[in-house]
């Protein structure tokens, strides 16, 4: 089988195709064939070391987080798939590997795919959705009726985050570039801002939850939109901040966490309709290295970009 992998830290140059055999299975774990593989920014921070006091030191490494694909063999302690089951999720990401033909992952980062979802939606809602319900569920425990500001609210954490809050009974309004205001407005927020031409600490509303999905937005401009009792949620989880955050309980910083429990309802989510990632481009295997680099060093793309292996 075939993978894109490294075999040192660094940029887009250490990145190869190259074939690979499947280890054996632990207990706990399941192999998967994929079909598709969702390209995150955080399968690039991973290669180039920014992780590696978790990802330590043993090479090659393989590329990915995000897939969707059918189960092709269990571990001996799996219980929630089985082989021939169409199912979605993430990698540990200390071992990722989803850009591949094959993939391990634990069973309690897979979910079994809705009836009617395509294997290209659900190969995006791994990572995205994860770190949309950490923050808005587990760290903010938001409610129906409050309000959420969405900083960069047509990424892909970000629409997640909007079309969740919105699932959860909350009002939603967001930043974002003037080009995606369409993209903003037909997902149902309230207000939209354009970051670039838009001073936020100055816009006069005030949120009970405010989640910077973008991980551009300075912590003293995210607090001043806060109402009394409402927290900040940090999607760039930086050291400091957590020492920040042991002082002042607004702040959130967002390490992303998955379980069985959230995969679950993101499943019935995309399954109802409610959830879904616009997908913008989609490659073969061969051309996963360019579209990677090219997203790297700064191409925006309208949505989602997928690796098929169809």
């Amino acid at each position: 089988m075939r993978r894109i992998e490294y075999d040192r830290y660094g940029g887009p140059e250490v990145m190869r195709l190259a074939s690979f055999e499947l280890p054996g299975l632990k207990p706990s774990e399941v192999a998967v064939e994929v079909r598709f593989a969702a390209l995150n920014p955080v399968d690039w921070k991973v290669r180039r070391g920014d992780m590696k006091i978790v990802t330590g030191k043993r090479f090659p490494r393989a590329m990915g987080c995000d897939f969707s694909g059918v189960v092709l063999d269990v571990g001996a302690g799996v219980t929630r798939v089985k082989p021939g089951d169409a199912v979605f999720g993430l990698t540990n990401i200390k071992a990722c590997g989803a850009t591949a033909e094959a993939v391990i992952a634990p069973d309690t980062f897979l979910a079994k795919m809705a009836e009617g979802v395509s294997f290209e939606a659900a190969a995006c809602l791994g990572t995205p959705g994860v770190t949309a319900w950490n923050g808005l569920v587990d760290k903010a425990r938001l409610k129906a009726g409050q309000h959420v500001f969405i900083n960069g609210c047509t990424g892909a954490v970000g629409e997640a985050a909007v079309q969740l809050a919105r699932m959860l009974g909350a009002k939603v309004s967001g930043s974002c570039s003037a080009e995606s205001f369409p993209r903003a407005q037909a997902m149902g927020l309230q207000n939209v801002y354009d970051y670039r031409s838009t001073d936020l600490a100055g816009i006069g509303h005030r949120y009970d939850v405010v989640y910077d999905t973008a991980g551009t937005m300075r912590i003293a401009v995210g607090m001043s939109l806060l109402r009394r009792g409402g927290v900040f949620l940090d999607i760039d989880p930086q050291p400091l901040k957590f020492v920040r955050a042991l002082f002042d309980r607004r702040l959130k910083p967002i390490i992303i966490n998955a379980r069985p429990d959230i995969l679950d309802a993101l499943a019935k989510a995309s399954g109802d309709g409610i959830l879904r990632l616009p997908v913008a481009e989609t490659v073969p295997l061969s051309q996963a290295i360019p579209l990677l680099t090219a997203l790297e060093r700064g191409r925006k793309l309208p949505g989602k970009a997928l690796v098929s292996f169809g």
